[in-house]
């Protein structure tokens, strides 16, 4: 005769299949989700403001600020590895990134520091929109994540050979070139924040929302005419190398 399982067994089969169900149906936001949705909605307006892209912007950020958990993100709430320059009159923080001495030791640069995270993306935005070394940027269609981010290695933002492909990965990774495009942006309820001065003002601002969600997939591949042309002059494939900032 055929035993028939207990009603214990059948109810414990059922938990771990619900358990299974439930890992396989939804996974933990990552920290890069979460940041990009802190912070997407400042590159969008910043992007209305400028003409920079958001998807770039948002791409460098989460490069040089190692998604908000950098040293100069944290103590100096700069987001971009932006050095402070003769024309700088704000306050300073020290870091040692690249600057070396005569005997090739690092010595401490001197970088910007910034009041709040926001600051940050404003200064950003017109350091590349005033600086005469970036102005043939806004030449390039802001939908055009790819000449972008082969324009500012172009225009000595970094020295890294790989910048540009580092901001694309970025970019289709988080399929981020969506906030390129014309949205409608929808009320939320704000909750995250960086600290406490960020909040009162991205609260005001609207900017934190409640419902981490990342941006939805999609595969209509932005073609870019100047990606092509680099492609023909590239020979063998370039070595990795430390990030540097010519800023």
């Amino acid at each position: 005769m055929k035993q028939i399982p207990s009603f214990r067994f059948v109810y414990q089969t059922a938990l771990v299949v619900l358990a299974a169900i439930s890992l396989t149906s939804t996974r933990p936001i990552t920290v890069q989700e979460r940041y990009i949705e802190q912070f997407k909605w400042i590159a969008v307006e910043e992007m209305q403001r400028t003409g920079i892209p958001a998807s770039i912007k948002m791409a460098q950020a989460l490069h040089e600020s190692q998604s908000g958990r950098s040293e100069l993100a944290l103590n100096a709430n700069n987001h971009f590895g932006i050095k402070c320059k003769a024309n700088w009159n704000g306050e300073t923080y020290q870091y040692k990134d690249d600057d070396k001495d005569n005997t090739g030791n690092l010595v401490f640069s001197c970088f910007r520091s910034y009041s709040t995270a926001m600051e940050s993306y404003y200064d950003h935005s017109d350091f590349l929109k005033y600086r005469p070394r970036y102005k043939e940027l806004f030449d390039l269609p802001k939908t055009d994540y790819k000449a972008w981010a082969y324009g500012l290695k172009k225009c000595g933002y970094a020295t890294d050979p790989n910048y540009p492909d580092r901001l694309i990965r970025i970019i289709e990774k988080y399929n981020l070139d969506l906030l390129d495009q014309p949205v409608v942006k929808q009320e939320a309820e704000p909750v995250l924040a960086v600290n406490q001065q960020f909040e009162s003002e991205a609260l005001a601002m609207g900017y934190l929302v409640k419902n981490i969600i990342p941006l939805e997939p999609k595969k209509a591949e932005i073609k870019s005419d100047y990606k092509k042309s680099v492609k023909k002059n590239k020979s063998g494939r370039q070595k990795r190398s430390r990030l540097k900032r010519n800023l």
